[in-house]
Order: C-alpha cells, then sequence, then structure tokens
C-alpha cells in the first residue's frame, strides 16, 4: 500500500523515463504532477519538454522551465574549481555538481505549489539517486521521495516501450529498441556510459563523442588565449569580461574545436560498483588548467599543498552527493579564504587535445626573478644559509643511520 500522495514534483527531461515515470505517478499514486525542467546548458530545445507535459495532461501552470545557466556556473561550477576538485584525480565531476542545484530548484517549486513529494528518473544503481535524495532531505527534511526505479517492475527498456505505447506515450524513433549508451549533458560537460562502452578494453567508437572534435582532426595551428581570474574565479577571457556562463560556453567552443578535455574512466561509484564511463569537459578543461596556472604564483607553498589534500576530500563529497553538508561547507569556507589573493591572467596554448600554460603573471604574485635567478641575485639570496637548512633537516636521518648501521 503506498502512502498517499496529494501533488509530487517530477524532474522532467521529456525524454522516455520521464514521461513514462509522469503516467506512472499518477497512476500509481492517483496525484498530480508538477513538472520541472532545468536548463543547465545541456544544448537542447526545452520547449518541446514543455509541449509533451502539456500533451500528457499536465496544467500550464505546473510546468516549470527554468534557465539555470548562471546559477549553475557561479554558485556551484566556480566554487568547486576554486578547489581544483577532481574525483580520483582525473573526473571534474560535471554530473555530480548539477544535481544539487536540481534538488534545490526542486524542493523550491515543491513549497511554491504546495506539493508534498519530489520524483527523480535515476536508476538504482546509480549514483544520481543519491544525490538527488540528499540534496532533498538536506532542505526538507520531511519530504517524500519517490524514486520509481526502486519500486517498479519496468526492469529493461524494453518494458519502458511497451509501458508508453500502451498508455500512448510517444516513443522518440531513436530510442525504439535498445539505445547504444546514455548520455547526460550541461554546460560543464556531457558524459556518456552503457552498452557500447561497458567493456573497459574496448577503445571509445568515435561516435559517441559529441562536444569535441577527433585530436587528430583539430587545427594544426594552436590558439593562444588568456584568462583573467578575481579572487579565484575567472572574469574575462582574452581581455574581454564575462559572465561565468558566457565564459565557460566560449571555452567550450574554444575546447571543441581543439578536441580537449576528453576523458575515458573507469570509476568507483558511491552505490559500491566499478562503471565506464566517457566524459568530455572541454571549457571545464581549460578552464581547471588555468585556475591552477594562477595558483601556481599566487599561493603560498603551505596552503597551496594543503589545499590539495581537501581538494580529494571536497571531490568525494561532491561525488557522493554531499554539497549540502557541514563538511563540505568547512571546506568551501577555507577554500575560498584561500582565494583572496588569486588575482592575475594565465596564457595558455590550445593545440590537438591539450590545454597548456605557458604564461602567468599577477599583481599579486609570490614568484621572485631576483631570488630565484642563477645570474647574480645581488645579495637576495644568501647561498651559504642552505648548509644549515640542510643539517638541521638531516639531523634525524643521521642519528637513524648510527642507530641502525646502514
Amino acid at each position: 500500500m503506498t502512502q498517499p500522495v496529494n501533488r509530487v514534483v517530477l524532474a522532467y527531461s521529456g525524454g522516455l523515463d520521464t514521461s513514462v515515470i509522469l503516467k506512472w505517478l499518477r497512476e500509481t499514486y492517483q496525484c498530480e504532477v508538477v513538472t520541472f525542467t532545468a536548463d543547465l546548458g545541456q544544448g537542447e530545445e526545452l520547449e518541446p519538454a514543455r509541449a509533451k507535459a502539456e500533451l500528457m495532461g499536465v496544467k500550464p501552470e505546473h510546468i516549470f522551465i527554468d534557465d539555470l545557466r548562471e546559477e549553475f556556473v557561479r554558485d556551484y561550477v566556480f566554487p568547486m574549481m576554486r578547489a581544483n576538485a577532481t574525483y580520483e584525480g582525473l573526473y571534474l565531476l560535471g554530473t555530480s555538481i548539477a544535481r544539487p542545484l536540481i534538488a534545490k530548484r526542486q524542493i523550491e517549486i515543491a513549497r511554491q505549489v504546495g506539493a508534498d513529494a519530489v520524483s527523480h528518473g535515476a536508476t538504482g544503481k546509480g549514483n544520481d539517486q543519491v544525490r538527488f535524495e540528499l540534496g532533498y532531505y538536506a532542505l526538507q527534511p520531511d519530504i517524500k521521495v519517490i524514486a520509481p526505479w526502486r519500486e517498479w517492475d519496468l526492469t529493461s527498456r524494453t518494458r519502458l516501450i511497451e509501458y508508453a505505447e500502451a498508455h500512448q506515450i510517444p516513443v522518440p524513433k531513436d530510442k525504439r529498441g535498445e539505445s547504444p549508451f546514455s548520455t547526460d549533458a550541461n554546460l560543464l560537460h556531457t558524459s556518456s556510459e552503457g552498452k557500447v562502452l561497458e567493456d573497459p578494453w574496448q577503445e571509445v567508437p568515435d561516435y559517441v563523442y559529441s562536444r569535441t572534435v577527433n585530436p587528430e582532426d583539430a587545427p594544426d595551428r594552436p590558439d593562444y588565449i588568456t584568462i583573467d581570474f578575481e579572487r579565484g574565479d575567472g572574469v574575462a577571457l582574452n581581455g574581454e569580461a564575462l559572465s561565468p556562463a558566457v565564459l565557460l560556453a566560449r571555452l567550450n567552443d574554444l575546447g571543441r574545436a581543439h578536441g580537449i578535455g576528453r576523458l575515458d574512466l573507469v570509476e568507483n561509484r558511491f552505490v559500491g560498483m566499478k562503471s565506464r564511463g566517457m566524459y568530455e569537459t572541454p571549457g571545464g578543461t581549460i578552464y581547471h588548467a588555468a585556475h591552477r596556472g594562477i595558483e601556481q604564483i599566487t599561493l603560498d607553498r603551505g596552503a597551496a599543498h594543503l589545499k590539495d589534500e581537501l581538494a580529494v576530500r571536497y571531490a568525494e563529497l561532491v561525488y557522493n552527493g554531499f554539497w549540502f553538508s557541514p563538511e563540505r561547507e568547512m571546506l568551501q569556507a577555507a577554500i575560498d579564504h584561500s582565494q583572496a589573493r588569486v588575482n592575475g591572467t594565465v596564457r595558455l596554448k590550445l593545440y590537438k587535445g591539450l590545454a597548456s600554460v605557458v604564461g602567468r603573471k599577477s599583481p599579486d604574485t609570490l614568484y621572485s626573478e631576483k631570488v630565484v635567478t642563477f645570474e647574480d641575485d645581488a645579495g637576495a639570496y644568501d647561498q651559504r644559509d642552505a648548509a644549515g637548512f640542510i643539517k638541521l633537516n638531516a639531523l634525524r636521518l643521521r642519528l637513524l643511520g648510527r642507530r641502525d648501521g646502514r
């Protein structure tokens, strides 16, 4: 016996899965369904989602399509980038970082329309169910969460299509039969997984890539660009001031042309299994390299090395869905404090799949050519000081060596 539900807010894409969920929610819970579609820069026309929802009987005032691109980059992507966070050293967390914002907006809409439940289309095998629901519960502790993939008996793509056809739900032609792989996209990245990607020994087929040209086919001449930073955030590209979302979109265009940001990864999911995915993060890869570049000359060694340690924990929290946790907020406060003097300009060379830092300058630089030079430093550094420094650091090693007869 299902718990009574009056109204539910569904994270709705207009695709096959969420359209079936919309109908299933009505049948199973006898409730009113409110749809929410987030524009996170996935590059798709979203008005068809509105038309599909209306076709399925959702009231026009209960169809929400929100442009969240600026909020997404400003309040989620950029704070994460300040941390230089990469999950398992490689993944720039493109899917992970989008989920807390979607969850936040769903809860806001639920309050606005008086809904007593929220629902999502994430499967019971993946990480997204955890990310969505941790967000829901953090923001609305008593909200009812409906996760159809954990409740229904539609356990295959074939069963899903049969249900859709039995209930006159339009099935996109490319979804008939089994699709070769599944994708998720937003302004930061596109991810692909499943089917043709499930054998980790097999190279990713070229047709899977959608955001980047093959680096082998990229231009034979490099592009040189500059990114300006203020307090750890990018504010301008090639000297032109841009908003966060526009800056990332421009970097995406540059990264696409040069085949930058491809990643073939076997990762450890939070739910316990290993999965193989292909990620394309063209603009994010360029931005990540640039941010590390400006930190090289503006962060003190101790702060920089501590940040690298914190970044591992920060990335795990984002990947596992703990964006709204106190520990992530504590880490964010420390990271943001470190960015107070991360100002300046980075020059990058974009060429054949690579984004290489080739120059950096800052009014807050800690780099001193006078101190580091191999030429005459005019007394800026007394090389004789190194002898005592080395002896003090070697003292414990010498004592160990004497005791152990090395």
